[in-house]
């Protein structure tokens, strides 16, 4: 997916399961083209299915990009394949801008999770 450098660098909280997450795994070819666009839409639509609960992304300086996305239920996850916009990108993924990709679903059996609190930084007294 994006490069997400505008995000914050925070992971999606963890939730009660059960839940399912969908873990898409890309190396990108050198055709760009329409990429960032689709994508963006994407992250639109997706926040509009019901049972969303949100996504993280990496990449890894080599190319390697994972995307994670979060859903309540099977339901969730089934309404999100399904969405006509969403089948048309998955069609020009393999055809223009991947080289390879994986997909795998997972049914969340654990989850936890820590979010420090932010301590204010005193000013050091030289």
């Amino acid at each position: 997916m994006s490069d997400h450098s505008e995000a914050p660098v925070a992971p999606v909280e963890a939730y009660e399961p059960p839940y399912y997450a969908a873990v898409f795994t890309t190396v990108r070819t050198q055709d760009r083209s329409g990429y960032s666009e689709t994508n963006s839409r994407m992250e639109e639509l997706v926040k509009d299915i019901p049972g969303f609960l949100g996504m993280d992304h990496a990449r890894t300086p080599g190319g390697l990009g994972i995307t994670v996305g979060y859903f309540r239920d099977a339901d969730a996850l089934t309404e999100w394949r399904s969405n006509a916009e969403h089948r048309a990108a998955q069609k020009r993924g393999p055809a223009e801008w991947y080289q390879s990709y994986t997909l795998h679903v997972a049914k969340v059996e654990r989850s936890h999770g820590l979010t420090r609190a932010q301590v204010p930084q005193s000013p050091v007294a030289d």
